[in-house]
């Protein structure tokens, strides 16, 4: 009797399932929405994002489209997997989709996030981005800062010199971090903190940063399972995060006030237009330190496991160069056109945030055809599309800088199949700061040393292996021994 009675329970529930499902698929034909895979109940699809959802997306799009809707708890998500798509939205329906989505990270790390990343879109948005675009990241101020460049990028190569006379080797990871943190804190503040505390400290707060804002916290979409980022540390980790990186910008703005203003910089600027510490300064260090060092960790690590990219790279730039110059300087950079192929293929490969930065929309619009509701968040995955085969060949996988040697391609986001730094209204402003110390960076590495990584057993992918986060870096360090050519 009790087997009979669980033979009937499991087939209405069976039935159950397969009516709901049915009545489900005939309401999404009516509102005419993208497709979507299966979802559980409560969660929805949380739980197909896992730890790289730049993967994970790209994966569910193969089957579902480059257009699909998700659904993260309550909240509906749209996915975007190819560049046709990514065009409609952030060019067609660019003022549309131009919001951002609130998240607890954000409001308690980035102070409700009001900066030119994180803020809503608007007129404090527009004046947010004019002030730092006009006094940190012009063209013309970018080049100004030739010299904190050229004097950063030395002081790391003598570490690597150092290294090279006693053959050991150097972890360039660290390196990597290092260099933008103290060009961006000089520009921006007229100092560096890269022998103190203060500064181990900041790169520190960095890396968690960007990591927390990489998660899906489950309470940001059910919040009756919250208690479950509670249980598992997350809103700890949140609160300490948000405290500790808060303290130290505190402590490096009032030691930039106490040292004089022998210059006006960018906090002084900053200051005098709220009267108190901005977010301006945490966003433009935040990310001129994190994806700059991603994007020069990812170009070592595959000229590295590619030598003959390396081998043409370093004949391009010892060429042009003069023999034994201490320093390859930005105008003999500028002319490099490999050495700017290969950026470029770093990019496409490893955009420094896979997933761009979410959107929300604002008001109802059809896309593709398709019906989306005003208050949907848009994912961007430019990993997927800048690995698209119909777009860049059966070698899409492979690392090939000779693709972009004839290629009218840029980084600016007219090419909707190349959006390292996003396009449309909220594109990334920091390109020309981010390139303009990448490509003289590599210059000088590459073209003062050769490079051997440490021993690997065969079969080895630990190079390659992706750390979890917003931005995308090496899991493990990039450990390598350089030995000067000079």
């Amino acid at each position: 009797m009790e087997i009979i009675l669980m033979l009937s329970l499991c087939l209405t529930t069976l039935l159950a399932l397969l009516l709901l499902k049915s009545i489900l698929k005939r309401t999404a034909s009516k509102m005419n929405v993208p497709p979507s895979p299966w979802r559980l109940p409560v969660i929805g699809n949380l739980h197909q994002v896992g730890l790289h959802p730049h993967r994970s997306l790209r994966s569910l799009s193969f089957r579902y489209g480059p257009l699909m809707l998700l659904h993260f708890g309550r909240v509906p998500v749209l996915v975007v997997s190819s560049g046709e798509v990514a065009y409609e939205v952030m060019k067609t329906h660019d003022l549309k989709f131009a919001n951002r989505p609130r998240s607890k990270a954000v409001h308690r790390i980035m102070n409700g996030g009001r900066d030119v990343v994180f803020a809503p879109y608007g007129e404090y948005w527009r004046q947010m981005k004019s002030v730092c675009i006009l006094n940190l990241l012009t063209n013309k101020m970018v080049g100004s800062f030739e010299k904190v460049r050229e004097e950063e990028v030395n002081a790391m190569i003598e570490k690597l010199e150092k290294a090279s006379r006693s053959s050991s080797s150097e972890n360039l990871s660290e390196l990597f971090i290092t260099l933008p943190s103290d060009v961006t804190s000089r520009v921006a503040l007229g100092r560096k903190h890269s022998d103190d505390e203060t500064a181990r400290d900041l790169k520190n707060r960095v890396r968690q940063i960007m990591e927390l804002l990489g998660e899906f916290p489950i309470g940001e979409y059910v919040p009756s399972l919250a208690w479950i980022d509670r249980i598992r540390g997350f809103n700890d980790k949140v609160e300490e995060v948000s405290r500790g990186f808060s303290d130290l910008m505190d402590k490096v703005v009032q030691e930039h006030l106490e040292a004089g203003k022998k210059k006006v910089n960018f906090v002084d600027i900053l200051l005098a237009i709220e009267g108190e510490m901005s977010n301006g300064f945490q966003d433009m260090f935040i990310g001129g330190t994190s994806t700059t060092s991603t994007l020069l960790e990812w170009t070592m690590t595959e000229l590295i496991r590619h030598p003959e990219c390396m081998k043409k790279l370093q004949d391009e730039i010892r060429s042009s160069s003069i023999p034994n110059s201490s320093y390859i300087k930005e105008e003999k950079v500028e002319k490099m056109k490999y050495l700017k192929a290969v950026i470029k293929e770093v990019l496409r490969l490893h955009p420094s945030l896979p997933l761009i930065l979410p959107r929300v929309l604002s008001e109802d619009v059809k896309l593709m055809e398709y019906n989306i509701a005003a208050g949907t968040e848009v994912i961007i995955n430019a990993w997927a599309i800048q690995r698209d085969t119909a777009i860049w060949g059966l070698e899409a996988e492979e690392f090939k800088p000779e693709r972009h040697l004839d290629s009218p391609t840029d980084y600016r986001g007219k090419d909707l199949n190349y959006i390292p730094f996003g396009s449309g209204r909220r594109i990334c402003p920091g390109i020309g700061f981010a390139l303009g110390l990448a490509e003289v960076a590599v210059a000088n590495l590459v073209g003062r040393f050769d490079w051997r990584a440490g021993f690997r057993p065969k079969g080895d992918q630990s190079d390659i292996a992706e750390a979890v986060g917003i931005d995308v870096c090496r899991k493990f360090p990039l450990i390598a021994f350089p030995s000067s050519v000079v």
